[in-house]
């Protein structure tokens, strides 16, 4: 046999003859003879039917833009990215504040406030209206209260801010009547407090350390919303009381009091307040009343050295520089620090705001 023919044999002896039939195994036989035995279409439970095959490159810029949204979110906390809606928008509205924020927030997209749009070029247009910015935490038992009155405790809490800072009546230069009908009527200094504070203003006793109120003859409030930002915290405080504190900020448009006036300025306003709500056994007080432990407050464009009982914000010439009580430059919306000790006070002075 020629030595080119023995190679080749050699080669099919191992590789196999192409097309040459094959004897299926008995272990092939046997699977076969069962499937055969299965109704036409029935999948058998091992079975695998393969997706439709991907088409173009669509996929891939799907899972490109997935990877970047990802990083966005990951490293832009503040939306500074995506802060404006466009063409002057602000972004979308900010989830409650959960805790003190670390940083102030950025600035908003550009531009002057109008009577269509009074919180223009303010982080307040990203706000929630009145109560709804005001987050309050879950209830459990503290001190003496069970679980359901310090749930209760802490609605009424908010009702006095709203009552206090909120309410339309109160805005317009009105008595705060609902707010004071929550303070312990047997708090001597408070007591005190009050009857000066509507009677005779002063730095000492200023209705504004508490209450929003605006000179009806001097500016008026533009349409129904206020803006708020803060919180609600809690604790065991003395005598095992239900001690609440309340860090909320609220901005206030403004307009002139004569008719047709269309220069929309801010009045930006925090307020720190500690409320204490007294185990009766303990303390003399009357049902559904706490006792002020402190207050404090910090106001940007609402009358410095003023102490009228209201807000008299500027405008026009007359307005110059944003200014804020406390004798320093402040942002006004920036409520990763308490409120300084003195701010508010006789010897707080006379600061300026960064913005309004």
């Amino acid at each position: 046999m020629p030595d080119d023919v023995w190679e080749q044999f050699l080669r099919d002896s191992v590789d196999g003859v192409p097309d040459a039939p094959k004897e299926p195994s008995a272990r092939a036989r046997t699977v076969a003879g069962r499937l055969g035995d299965q109704p036409a279409g029935e999948q058998g439970w091992r079975t695998y039917t393969p997706p439709p095959p991907r088409r173009g490159k669509g996929w891939y810029v799907v899972g490109l833009l997935a990877a970047v949204a990802l990083l966005v979110a990951a490293f832009d906390p503040w939306d500074m990215i995506g802060s404006s809606g466009g063409e002057g928008r602000p972004g979308p509205p900010l989830a409650q504040e959960s805790g003190r924020p670390t940083q102030a927030p950025p600035v908003e997209p550009g531009g002057r406030p109008t009577l269509d749009d009074p919180f223009k070029g303010s982080p307040a247009a990203r706000w929630a209206d009145g109560t709804a910015g005001i987050t309050v935490p879950a209830a459990q038992a503290t001190g003496w209260m069970d679980k359901a009155q310090v749930a209760r405790s802490l609605r009424k809490s908010r009702d006095f801010l709203a009552a206090a800072g909120l309410d339309p009546a109160v805005l317009r230069g009105e008595r705060p009547t609902r707010a004071i009908a929550l303070i312990n009527p047997h708090q001597p200094d408070m007591k005190t407090y009050l009857t000066a504070a509507f009677r005779t203003p002063s730095a000492e006793n200023d209705p504004l350390l508490l209450f929003s109120r605006f000179d009806a003859s001097h500016a008026r409030v533009v349409g129904d919303v206020v803006k708020t930002r803060g919180r609600l915290t809690y604790r065991e405080g003395e005598r095992g009381a239900l001690e609440v504190t309340a860090d909320v900020t609220s901005v206030y448009p403004v307009v002139r009091a004569e008719a047709g006036s269309d220069e929309v300025v801010r009045t930006v306003v925090r307020r720190e307040v500690v409320m204490s709500w007294d185990d009766p056994s303990k303390i003399i007080t009357e049902p559904g009343t706490f006792s002020l432990v402190s207050y404090k407050v910090d106001m940007t464009n609402g009358g410095c050295d003023d102490h009228s009982g209201y807000f008299l914000p500027e405008f026009g010439a007359e307005r110059g520089a944003d200014r804020s009580t406390g004798g320093e430059t402040v942002d006004p919306y920036d409520r990763s620090t308490p409120i300084s000790e003195g701010v508010g006070s006789a010897d707080g002075g006379c600061g300026t705001a960064t913005r309004s």
